[in-house]
């Protein structure tokens, strides 16, 4: 069973493809939020690379945030059309589940926190169990403040992960004490996804691909900056 993966919800662009051996071949660039240039030639690359066609692909994972609004969509533009034209299925993961997988041994509290931009961080918690990595709490969005306070009422050793780990290192580190993931598990990885996926592909727990939504957590700014025009004097309410 061959598992194309496909990460496009942060800064960075990354593509695999595996199978029960483990990744196959895979391509990571970041370029400035060039997601949609990117995609297509990274996918070709991969495919050459591990001398596979695209139709022998028998199931898409594909990360569905949160992350930046316009690189989400690429990814999951993209996974959705070449899923409907394989006839194939697709499994959507979590960036912050992602972002677990290369700390994942550890028996301390995982933060994964991503650098939701204007002052905010998309983060969840996890441990791990007996059962493999279990959430503790469900993703959502906040201030660095607000993560603190969080960490601060849960008292355990952490280990922090993820971009908005090392953009906020400082703030982090003078409100509570954490250890950091290295700076090279920053951001999530297709390599995470295709192995993360490869269980439930066995089981065909996958999904229909015009069922795949993304995960938000907060409006896109275009949204958000349509209804600040729109509520202000004059505006509609």
């Amino acid at each position: 069973m061959l598992i194309l993966g496909i990460e496009t919800a942060t800064e960075r662009v990354s593509v695999a493809i595996g199978n029960h051996e483990g990744v196959l071949a895979m391509f990571e660039v970041t370029r400035g939020r060039r997601h949609a240039e990117t995609l297509t030639p990274a996918i070709e690359f991969v495919c050459q690379q591990a001398d596979i066609k695209l139709a022998e692909i028998s199931v898409i994972a594909v990360d569905v945030g949160p992350g930046l609004f316009t690189g989400m969509r690429v990814g999951l533009a993209a996974a959705k059309v070449m899923a409907q034209a394989l006839g194939i299925g697709i499994i959507p993961l979590s960036s912050l589940d992602l972002l677990t997988h290369p700390v994942r041994h550890t028996e301390k509290l995982i933060a994964s926190v991503i650098d939701a931009r204007k002052g905010e961080v998309f983060y969840a918690l996890y441990r791990q169990t007996s059962a493999g990595m279990s959430r503790v709490l469900e993703p959502t969005t906040g201030t660095i403040d607000e993560l603190l306070i969080v960490l601060s009422e849960r008292a355990q050793d952490t280990v922090c992960v993820g971009d908005g780990a090392v953009r906020y290192r400082d703030e982090i580190t003078h409100g509570y004490p954490v250890e950091f993931a290295e700076s090279s598990f920053a951001f999530p990885s297709s390599a995470a996804l295709v192995q993360m996926a490869y269980a439930r592909a066995v089981r065909e727990d996958w999904v229909d691909p015009a069922a795949i939504q993304a995960m938000y957590l907060r409006q896109p700014d275009a949204e958000i900056n349509w209804s600040t025009r729109h509520s202000g004097p004059g505006g509609v309410a």
